[in-house]
């Protein structure tokens, strides 16, 4: 790729051994008309109004979406004075993902290993080729079916449980390719981009000692992508900051 970012996970992955049918690219700022254009203007130097308009109009809508679970969240656990600075310093990235369709001789029918996401919220939506799959608290992987072509799911991730203090659990996932056609999806992810990331006052009593310490979200990620100890951790972000 000629075109790389420097922020951790937010350049393009694909063709890896582990997930040899996954392959995705990453907008940053799609919400706004400067990340739509920059983006657009790398990809079609002589310009793709019809790309640039539909990646802004999406992303604007789903981050509405994000940001009204976040306060829905904020509020009934009590802390609704935080949601103001961490909607400030949130940014936002939308993943385009392709899991190509399955060759002849291909015998894995993995389209992404088990895991959890290192951002803050992640939002999904995908075409008609199912294969999502959620570990349920008792260890069971159950299909995660959009009721309709036009719903979104909506998980927590690392830094969710993190400043939650364990209260919010961070969704485990995977994608299982059962059929031979290619599976297309956007994934917007949340990230806290100033500050740190810190367990409200209101989630440590005697009954909930503190969890994790401060840190920051992109020296986070940093951690996880050059440490390979970490990414081979059930609970990398407990390995990070954990008390």
């Amino acid at each position: 790729m000629q075109k790389a970012s420097d922020r951790p996970f937010h350049h393009y992955f694909g063709q890896l051994p582990l997930n040899p049918r996954y392959e995705t690219l990453g907008i940053q700022d799609p919400a706004s008309l400067e990340g739509a254009q920059r983006f657009t203007s790398i990809m079609w130097p002589a310009g793709n109004d019809r790309f640039r308009e539909s990646v802004h109009s999406f992303s604007k809508v789903v981050v509405e979406l994000d940001q009204m679970v976040k306060r829905m969240v904020f509020d009934a656990y009590g802390v609704g004075r935080l949601y103001d600075s961490y909607k400030a310093s949130t940014t936002y990235q939308l993943r385009c993902i392709n899991y190509k369709s399955q060759l002849t001789n291909e015998t894995t029918d993995v389209g992404l290993i088990p895991h959890t996401d290192k951002n803050f919220t992640s939002i999904l939506h995908q075409n008609d080729v199912g294969g999502l799959q959620i570990k349920t608290k008792d260890g069971e992987w159950i299909e995660a079916a959009p009721s309709s072509p036009s719903s979104f799911l909506v998980l927590a991730s690392d830094l969710f449980m993190a400043w939650s203090n364990d209260r919010i659990s961070a969704c485990e996932h995977q994608v299982v390719l059962k059929e031979k056609k290619a599976r297309y999806s956007l994934a917007l992810f949340s990230y806290i981009r100033d500050g740190v990331v810190q367990v409200p006052e209101e989630f440590v009593d005697d009954k909930h000692p503190l969890k994790y310490k401060p840190f920051g979200h992109f020296d986070y990620l940093r951690f996880y992508e050059t440490d390979e100890e970490a990414r081979k951790s059930k609970n990398p972000i407990k390995a990070y900051c954990g008390v």
